[in-house]
Formats: C-alpha cells, structure tokens, sequence
C-alpha cells in the first residue's frame, strides 16, 4: 500500500511539505498549482513558512493538467484535509470538481481564479493589468513599434487568457476592457503594433522551443518575443543564443525564474512583470487557517485579496532578487 500510494504522489507531482503538527484540531491545509515550475516552488515555500507559523500541516500538489489537478483534489477530499487553495487550470470546465470541494472543505483559489464556483474568495492579482504592465515594457523596449509574438503555456487559464489581453489592448491603444478576447490565431495590427501570433504549449517545455525556433524561421524578422508564462522567457533566450540572434530580438518576461532575472541584470532580457508566489503560498495557508476557526473577517467584500503585479529592469532587478533570495532562504 505504501509502495502504491508513493508511486501515485510521483505521478501527480506531488510534493508533501510537513510544517510542524497539525493543529489542536488535526486540520490539515493543501496548496494545488498548476503544474511543476519554478513559480510554484516559491509558493511552494511560502505555504510552508506559514505552516510552521501556525504550527499546520500542509501540502503542496502539482499536477500536470486539468485530468491530474481533478484527481489531486478527489484524493484531498478523501484524506479529509480540511481547506484547499487551488490555481484552477480550467474553471469553466472544472467547476464542478470546485464546487464539491467548496461542499466538503473550504476552498479559496490563487493565481488564478474560478469566479464562477463556490470558492470563498481569491488569492492574487489582476491578470488583465498585469499584462498591461507587460506590454507597457515592450513599449519601452520598442519604442518605435514593431512586430511581437507571444508564448504561454494555455489559453484555458482565467489568468493567462487575461494576461495574453493586457498585453494587446496595451500594445493596440485601446481603451481597457478585460472583457475583450482575440482569438489567438488571429493577427492583431495596431498603429505601431502587430502582434504576429500567440503560441500555447501546454507546459510541454520541448514544444515551447519548437514553437519558438517554429516562429523565427517564418517571422526572421520579428523585433520581439513575450513569454508569459516563467519558463517562457529563458527557453526563448536560449534558441536566440542558439542561432546566433541574441540582441536581434527584445525579450520581455513575466514571473522571476533565477534565468530571468540573470538575463535581465545581463542586458539580454528587457524587463519582466513579476507576481509574488510567496506571498500567495503564505497567505493562502493563513486565510485557510483563519477561515477553519470561523474567522470570516478575512474576506474582503469584493472577495479578492489583491497582491499587485511589479515590473522588472535591470535598475531594480538586484533588489528584487535578493529580497526574493531571502524569502526562499539563499
């Protein structure tokens, strides 16, 4: 049995992360991504330095798709845990697994959102302005305009879907709307903009290089890539290294992988739109935790907890990643 159930957490990509003793009333808390990424590892960290504040047990799950994240929350619900901060990989297509969740325990979503389930509230930021953000520094790094070509890992995600529009509307001059969707296998012409294509490969880091080498071979004369999802960024850096066309194209970022932020500091990344996993992580266990002992006073009427986005250049990207450093214990 013990041979089984480890072979299960491998293959989900679970990791387990002890924090101390459950609680005086044997609650136990769970974190669930979605997918293995350097992004989680810091969410990771920081659900566990809450746990060992509060003297709980935590877990940290990382599926690797919508059929996986489905099954490592049926496997919580089993094992009686008693709150879930899940990044749903699907809402529109996932909420009823949510909201059994929401029936059985408590549930609150991070990074990305599922507005239309039973969950108490979200962890996060504003997606749709955290690509503004993006955008705005492709502005800066093509001041004159140009042609871009985005890459993320899906499209299903409410967070990637509103990223990917931040940055278009941004770059087409249009009055905001996180309402608004392109679809992604239409060219989007601005005045000074064109956004060529936006490429999804489905974490699949193998398919993320294809895609990008796929684009510079059809578009050489591209003037920049956006990878928005924290993989992104270096794979496109290193086929640019690769083929000899580093300093040729812009790079601009989004998440603060450790080759992100060196390429930055390098002069061979732009700039990038960091969130902060940590503090998502943290805060998520300790909303659990004061949601398990009837403290309600933790939801905010709009039922958002808002944890702003920041752009990164090569002038505050030291202090960034040291103070990141920090938090992960380096």
């Amino acid at each position: 049995m013990k041979i089984r159930f480890g072979a299960l957490l491998l293959g989900l990509g679970i990791c387990l992360s002890g924090c101390g003793d459950k609680d005086e009333d044997g609650k136990s808390f769970a974190l669930v991504t979605t997918g293995v990424a350097s992004f989680w590892d810091i969410c990771k960290k920081g659900g566990e330095d809450a746990g060992k504040e509060l003297g709980v047990e935590v877990e940290v799950l990382m599926p690797n798709g919508s059929t996986e994240q489905r099954k490592a929350l049926e496997d919580l619900l089993s094992k009686g845990v008693a709150g879930i901060a899940v990044a749903a990989i699907d809402p529109e297509n996932q909420s009823d697994i949510f909201d059994e969740v929401a029936q059985n325990a408590l549930l609150i979503t991070m990074d990305t959102d599922a507005p239309s389930s039973k969950r108490k509230l979200y962890v996060g930021m504003d997606n749709y302005d955290a690509g503004w953000m993006c955008g705005e520094l492709v502005k800066e790094a093509l001041p004159d305009g140009g042609e871009v070509i985005l890459f993320i890992g899906r499209l299903e995600q409410d967070n990637a879907k509103r990223r990917r529009q931040g940055v278009i509307d941004c770059l087409m001059e249009r009055e905001k709307d996180p309402t608004r969707y392109d679809a992604p296998g239409e060219v989007v012409k601005g005045e000074k903009y064109t956004v060529l294509a936006t490429r999804t490969d489905l974490f699949d880091r193998n398919k993320a290089k294809e895609y990008v080498e796929d684009e510079l071979t059809k578009n050489p004369d591209v003037d920049a890539m956006v990878g928005l999802f924290a993989y992104n960024p270096p794979i496109i850096l290193d086929v640019l290294k690769e083929r000899g066309d580093l300093g040729k194209v812009k790079v601009i970022g989004f998440d603060e992988d450790e080759n992100t932020l060196q390429a930055i500091k390098d002069g061979e990344i732009y700039g990038t739109v960091v969130q902060d996993p940590y503090e998502y992580g943290n805060r998520s266990i300790k909303v659990l935790h004061a949601l398990s002992k009837g403290d309600d006073s933790v939801i905010p009427e709009n039922k958002f907890i808002d944890i702003p986005a920041r752009q990164i250049r090569k002038d505050n990207v030291e202090a960034f990643w040291k103070d990141l450093n920090e938090k992960l214990g380096k």
